[in-house]
C-alpha cells in the first residue's frame, strides 16, 4: 500500500521505470512509507492506440511530456504532507525523468484498511471483521 499508477504520453519503458521510482522515492520520503512497499501500474500511451487529455486548466501549460499521477492510499494524512508529496514528485520526476514540474498531474484517492486486500482473499490490514 499505497497503490501507483503512472500514464504517461509519447515514453518509454526507461522513462516509465524513472517516474515510477520518482513517485515510490517521493513517498518513502514524505509519508514515511517502507522502501519495499512497492504497487506500482505504469503505462504509456502513444497517442494512437491509447492517449491522454489535457489543457491549461488553472494556467498551467501542459505538453505532449504530460503525466498523470494518480495514489490511493489509507486515509488520514495531514494536507501539509499531502502538499509535500506533490512538491516532491514533481522535483524527483524532473530530475529522475526530465520531466517538467508544470506537466505532472497527481491526485490522491483514499480509503479505509478494510478496502485492501494483497492476497488470499484476506483483509490483511482489518481481517477481525468490521
Amino acid at each position: 500500500m499505497p497503490l501507483v499508477r503512472i500514464d504517461a504520453l509519447t515514453t518509454d519503458s526507461a522513462r516509465l521505470n524513472a517516474l515510477g521510482r520518482a513517485v515510490h522515492d517521493a513517498l518513502v520520503e514524505t509519508l514515511g512509507f517502507p522502501p519495499d512497499d512497492l504497487f506500482q501500474i505504469l503505462t504509456g500511451h502513444d497517442g494512437v492506440r491509447g492517449t491522454l487529455r489535457f489543457d491549461d486548466h488553472l494556467g498551467v501549460r501542459r505538453d505532449a511530456d504530460v503525466v498523470f499521477v494518480g495514489i490511493t492510499l489509507r486515509a488520514g494524512r495531514p494536507a501539509a504532507h499531502k502538499r509535500a508529496l506533490y512538491r516532491r514528485i514533481a522535483e524527483l520526476a524532473q530530475e529522475y525523468a526530465g520531466t517538467e514540474p508544470r506537466n505532472v498531474v497527481i491526485t490522491l484517492t483514499e480509503n479505509e484498511s478494510v478496502d485492501w486486500s494483497f492476497g488470499h482473499g484476506v483483509a490483511q490490514y482489518a481481517p477481525d471483521g468490521d
